[in-house]
């Protein structure tokens, strides 16, 4: 994996989204409940927002402008009115470090 440290693992609050720019992509890196880090393209499909500034709920993060849940392990939508996914990208842990590769997209 040709990663980049996007922050370190200790930044991060639990079911809060954090926003990082690696290589010009904007990322929103989330920690959820259960320990786990994710990280999905930052941008509402629908309203070109960052999503960093949602809320996050389970496996949901919310845009704040207008509701659109995305799925933090598939990017997939859960209700309108977005209807495109956004990116979902490969995370590993190294230390305390966050690890993205954003080049490369999570197969879901």
């Amino acid at each position: 994996m040709s990663a980049t440290r996007a922050c370190a693992l200790s930044d991060l609050e639990e079911n809060t989204a954090k926003r990082v720019v690696i290589g010009g992509v904007p990322i929103a890196v989330v920690l959820d409940s259960q320990g786990v880090v994710h990280a999905i393209g930052d941008t509402c499909t629908h309203g070109e927002v960052s999503l960093s500034e949602g809320f996050v709920e389970d496996d949901l993060l919310e845009c704040w402008a207008h509701g659109s849940q995305f799925s933090l392990t598939t990017g997939i939508p859960q209700n309108l009115p977005a209807y495109e996914p956004v990116p979902v990208f490969v995370v590993e842990i190294v230390g305390n470090d966050v690890m993205i590769d954003h080049t490369k997209t999570k197969e879901v």
